[in-house]
């Protein structure tokens, strides 16, 4: 299916001959930290585009509710024609910015809140700490520049109600890939998340 709308709308640049492995396996292989991932789990997979990593973390674990979101209809399309075509309950698909989301219904309401290349650290705090609940955790996963997001994204966290985590290695074969874990230990302040386009215009730390 992937494959089949790529050629429609775009969805990756992956070749798929790389997809095992930069898709589907750099998606799951977190699962190997457990505790990441608590059994009943509500995650939020934010700016998922083609739906990475929450579709393979929702068919693999169909005890978790997952939650896809994107701010761009044409792949939410997609997204809901995969959750219908492979009968997938524990997958809705929410159409929105997330810095709407942060204020919305959603905020303070996941267990566990991931992206992936979507952006700097400290513009990731913006958008998914808001959206975690106290005692949540925020997956960010990132390739090699992390080191250098690390100390702004402190400060971000902070700011936001997080504090940083563990940074974890994700053993994959000829990639240097990470996640950084922050933690939800307070409520975000109201004023965040800010307007859309903000957080990245202006990011915090």
């Amino acid at each position: 299916m992937l494959m089949d709308w790529n050629t429609r709308i775009d969805l990756t640049n992956v070749p798929e001959e790389e997809m095992p492995l930069l898709h589907y396996a750099d998606s799951l292989v977190p699962l190997a930290y457990a505790h990441l991932f608590p059994f009943g789990a509500t995650l939020m997979d934010v700016g998922t585009g083609a739906g990475f990593p929450g579709l393979p973390l929702a068919i693999a674990r169909g005890d978790m509710r997952v939650t896809l979101l994107d701010s761009l209809q044409k792949r939410c399309a997609f997204l809901e024609q995969v959750v219908k075509e492979l009968k997938l309950p524990n997958v809705a698909v929410v159409h929105v910015r997330v810095e709407d989301a942060g204020r919305g219904v959603w905020q303070e309401r996941y267990d566990v809140v991931t992206a992936r290349a979507v952006a700097p650290l400290n513009v990731l705090c913006e958008y998914l700490l808001p959206v975690s609940k106290i005692g949540g955790k925020v997956l960010c996963w990132k390739g090699p520049s992390v080191a250098q997001e690390l100390e702004a994204a402190k400060v971000a966290s902070r700011v936001l109600g997080g504090q940083m985590g563990e940074l974890l290695s994700l053993p994959l074969p000829g990639r240097e890939h990470y996640i950084q874990v922050f933690e939800k230990i307070a409520h975000t302040p109201k004023e965040y998340p800010r307007k859309a386009g903000t957080p990245a215009r202006k990011p915090l730390g």
